[in-house]
């Protein structure tokens, strides 16, 4: 008697599986200039969107070169608000995944849609990260790891929606090859994230027991709500220095129930 095939995720939620090219990889700085969403609804069925954005400013040649999207290939494409009628739909009720998207996707699109006056919250979804997936099994590239679990090749890397599909190819192979994975989303996002953070960018994390804490600078390890009490001007000095916008959301969040 043959064995039952296995179930490759159990979906209660749509899941998008989504990627960014961008101007470079700082969060606070840079911008997007495509993205690709594939939604997945529970029932299979699948919807992909792409889209080119103007960043409002300049795309270094360096960049071009990885991605092949230059200003002139944006010159007449929407700035990242012009987007959002199409996208927040496509991620609203969903959980998300992405390679690499903990500490890049999900935080560079959390500032554009802080940015762009959006009040839809990123922090309302789950989030699977293949990349960590695969560092904690394999430790390899987004290439090869299609290559590992696929035996296929990348063509057109860094197309946003050939990363995405590669992305989602591999999410799969990877719920068939390693049994004890979780099929459901909320432990699998469990699994893929490598340190949880209370801000996407890390710069706040927990304590043991759940409280939030500086990972970085002077007071590395401590309590931000301690911190915020006995240096008051510590939270004026984030607000305007070079953090992530969605960092001092959080900040600002911490201080307000601290009242």
């Amino acid at each position: 008697m043959g064995s039952e095939p296995r179930t490759v995720m159990l979906l209660t939620r749509p899941l998008c599986v989504f990627d960014i090219e961008s101007t470079g990889v700082n969060v606070v700085h840079d911008r997007i200039v495509e993205l690709c969403v594939l939604r997945i609804q529970p029932d299979g069925s699948e919807t992909v969107k792409t889209w080119r954005v103007n960043p409002g400013i300049p795309i270094p040649a360096v960049v071009t070169e990885i991605h092949g999207i230059s200003d002139a290939d944006v010159a007449d494409a929407p700035a990242f608000e012009g987007i959002l009628p199409e996208l927040v739909p496509m991620l609203q009720g969903s959980d998300l995944v992405g390679y690499n998207s903990n500490k890049f996707d999900i935080p560079l699109l959390a500032e554009e849609l802080l940015r762009a006056g959006s009040d839809f919250d990123l922090s309302q979804c789950r989030s699977i990260d293949v990349q960590n997936i695969f560092h904690k099994k394999e430790q390899r590239t987004l290439v090869a790891a299609l290559k590992f679990y696929c035996e296929s090749d990348l063509v057109n890397a860094h197309s946003a929606e050939a990363d995405v599909r590669a992305t989602y190819d591999v999410l799969k192979a990877q719920l068939l090859r390693y049994e004890d994975l979780p099929r459901e989303v909320p432990a699998l996002s469990d699994f893929s994230t490598m340190n949880k953070a209370a801000d996407f960018a890390g710069f706040i994390t927990y304590d043991s027991e759940g409280q939030e804490q500086f990972s970085f600078g002077k007071y590395k390890g401590q309590r931000v709500s301690h911190v915020l009490s006995k240096d008051s001007g510590y939270y004026s000095w984030l607000q305007n220095a070079d953090f992530p916008l969605f960092t001092k959301k959080i900040l600002t969040a911490i201080r307000l129930r601290m009242r």
